[in-house]
């Protein structure tokens, strides 16, 4: 029994880690792992004027950062104490991103300041959606002693 509710409580801060680490993670090993640049096509769309789009890895990577925003503006609607050390864990990935974008050279890309940006929309709408939620939760007692939604 005690190893089920270890378990729980361990799935349950797993759930609080970021999802942008994702591609943040993906990004470094690209970049200094794989030491590839990230202009490179991965694959080709044909449009119907008959121009070729070429998708790169950068592109890959930014719409995966964008899928996963929205995984996480999802994730920022529960009020709970695993939203809170949600909001933490993304404050301390948004600040090692811009650190990492202002200190090392294979940072200063396109593809990274977009997902900083990402990151940054993580971090202020997380905190606006928990604090809206918050606040349709809360009431207050009027004067005649009749509750009065906040």
């Amino acid at each position: 029994m005690a190893q089920a509710a270890r378990n729980s409580s361990v799935l349950m801060y797993l759930a609080a880690i970021p999802l942008l680490i994702i591609p943040f993670a993906i990004y470094n090993i690209v970049a200094y792992l794989v030491n590839t640049d990230f202009h490179q096509t991965v694959f080709t769309v044909p449009l119907i004027s008959g121009h070729v789009m070429a998708v790169s890895t950068g592109d890959v990577l930014v719409l995966l950062g964008v899928l996963l925003l929205y995984a996480e503006i999802l994730k920022s609607t529960r009020f709970s104490a695993k939203a809170i050390v949600d909001h933490v864990l993304s404050i301390i990935l948004f600040i090692v991103m811009i650190v990492e974008f202002i200190v090392a050279e294979k940072a200063a890309t396109s593809t990274f300041l977009i997902l900083t940006c990402l990151s940054f929309v993580d971090v202020v709408g997380g905190f606006t959606i928990t604090i809206r939620t918050a606040q349709r939760d809360v009431t207050f007692e009027g004067p005649e002693g009749g509750r009065v939604a906040g």
